[in-house]
Parts: structure tokens; C-alpha cells; sequence
């Protein structure tokens, strides 16, 4: 089966790479940061220039897309002009599309769980409330409804908070952590922001058992199984890891003059349970995560 995975050099693409390559004939886009896709077969394009988008798909003929490519946190999507976001997450969301319609390819989407409304319970099933609060999520939901009104041969996949240590200069909240208390540096936690984390490994793992599964025209949480909220992440890290908890300073959103105040986007991933691919436990993907930088 040929897998074509754009956003190849992100903090995601990176792990594809690795575990899809393992079973599967893949293609990976990079554009202006190679990654690890130079070990790999790869391509440097952007994923906005659309005519040499399908001279990959003409040459490549890859069975599934798994599009990871994106503006892809809030943060980095406010430093940029508006219509540059929505060019790339939802116009080239849409573009790749009609490119798997009409190469009859799979598309394999990664949303993110800030589509949800922050403040309307823990624990959210698909069917919740949509309230993106951030330029990010909304052009990411953006981007699910773009594909929806293409075709129907999709998944979407609202990925929860993604842990792991980055490869090739990629990084994240949970890598910076990690760092600090490593360094036994103190670090500022929020006690009032919940979600259901996954690690990134873990999320690769999974993605590469949906690929061999005959789903689609479906949208599913794609999340681990506890609900916590960052400081009791730390603490667990802390647990694990031998690090010291007393580095550990409790903080609120509020208090953290947070611009994008979601309090709690924690996922019930029983839907992604039921097509039998099943999320290690949080302690266990975070060992897994410090063994492999020991």
C-alpha cells in the first residue's frame, strides 16, 4: 500500500514516518525543514503550490493521504496574515481532497480537539458542541467541512494534546517541560486546563492500524483515555521520570493572562475504541517516552 504523508518534518509527520515506513511504500512532503523525511522517501514542495500536488499524486498514485500539514498551533497561526492560514489549513485541505477523489485515494485529516467548546463538560463525544475559539481551530474545522463537502472517503481525526520529545528541532509544550525539570528548572502549570493527552509515538502507532481498517466517512476523537489537566501531567512526568515535584508551580489560566481560555476539551475516545484500535494508558505512554531519550 502506498501512503503519502504531507507535513512529513512536523512534530507528527516525523513518527509517521518511522512507523508507517515500516509497513508501507510512503511518500513524505517537507517543505521549508526537512526532518527526518531526508531518510526517508520524500519530497520538498509546499503544499500550496497545487499543480506540483498532483504531479505527486499522478507519479506516486498513493493509496492514502494522511494530511498532517497545517498552520498548526494558535500561537503560530495569530503571527501570521489571516488569509496565509486559511490558504493553507482549509483551501489546501480542500485541494488535496479533490486530488484523493479524483486518484480515488483515502484521506486520513488531522483536526484537533480545540474545535470543541471548552466550557461545555469533560469528556466529549463527537457530537458535541463546535466552538473553535482561536483562528487555528476554526480554520481546522474549516478544513473537516471543506473535505466533507468533496467526498466522502475520509476520516477525520480530532486529535487531542499531543506529548512526546520532538524530533529534528520540532517542539512542544510537553518537551519543554520535560527539559526543565530535567534541568531542574521550575515550571508554571495550568490546575484549570483539562485534556485526554496522546503521545506521539503512540498517535503514529494508531494511525498505521486505522490505515489497514476499512473505515471511512467518519469523524473520530483521537485522544488517550485520561483526563488530566497540566499540572497533574507534570506530576506525573514527575512520578516517572524522578523528577522533582516541588518544581512544580500550580497556576490558572487567569493568572496566566492565557489568550484562548479553553478550560476543558478532554475527549471520550470510545468510538475510536470500537474499530479495535485501543490507546496505551497514559503512565505507560509516558515511560515509553522517557526510555527513549535514556
Amino acid at each position: 500500500m502506498k501512503i503519502f504523508i504531507t507535513g512529513g518534518s512536523g512534530m507528527l509527520g516525523q513518527y509517521l514516518n518511522i512507523e508507517l515506513s515500516k509497513k508501507f511504500e510512503i511518500l513524505t512532503q517537507h517543505n521549508k525543514n526537512a526532518g527526518n523525511s531526508a531518510d526517508f522517501n520524500s519530497i520538498k514542495l509546499s503544499i500550496t503550490d497545487y499543480p506540483k500536488l498532483e504531479k505527486v499524486f499522478q507519479d506516486f498514485q498513493p493509496d492514502v493521504v494522511i494530511h498532517t500539514a497545517a498552520v498548526s498551533n494558535p500561537e503560530r497561526a495569530d503571527e501570521l496574515p489571516a488569509d496565509k492560514v486559511y490558504e493553507i489549513n482549509v483551501n489546501a485541505s480542500q485541494h488535496l481532497a479533490e486530488l484523493c477523489e479524483k486518484y480515488k485515494a483515502k484521506m486520513i485529516y488531522t483536526s484537533t480537539d480545540l474545535v470543541y467548546a471548552g466550557y461545555r463538560g469533560s469528556m466529549l463525544k463527537e457530537d458535541a458542541k463546535l466552538i473553535p475559539v482561536s483562528l487555528y481551530a476554526e480554520t481546522k474545522l474549516m478544513g473537516e467541512v471543506k473535505i466533507k463537502e468533496t467526498f466522502d472517503n475520509y476520516l477525520m481525526l480530532r486529535v487531542a494534546l499531543q506529548i512526546g520529545l520532538g524530533l529534528n528541532n520540532t517542539t512542544n509544550n510537553f518537551q519543554k517541560m520535560y527539559n526543565n525539570l530535567k534541568s531542574k528548572l521550575p515550571v508554571k502549570l495550568y490546575t484549570d486546563q483539562f485534556r485526554t493527552p496522546l503521545a506521539l509515538h503512540e498517535s503514529a502507532r494508531m494511525i498505521g492500524e486505522l490505515i489497514e481498517k476499512d473505515i471511512r466517512n467518519e469523524v473520530i476523537n483521537f485522544s488517550g483515555s485520561e483526563r488530566v489537566s497540566r499540572y497533574e501531567l507534570g506530576e506525573i512526568l514527575c512520578e516517572e521520570a524522578g523528577f522533582d515535584k516541588n518544581l512544580l508551580t500550580p497556576l490558572t489560566m487567569e493568572e496566566a493572562r492565557l489568550v484562548y481560555k479553553v478550560a476543558d476539551v478532554s475527549l471520550n475516545n470510545e468510538k475510536l475504541k470500537s474499530f479495535g484500535v485501543v490507546p496505551k494508558n497514559l503512565r505507560e505512554m509516558i515511560r515509553e517516552i522517557i526510555n527513549s531519550r535514556t
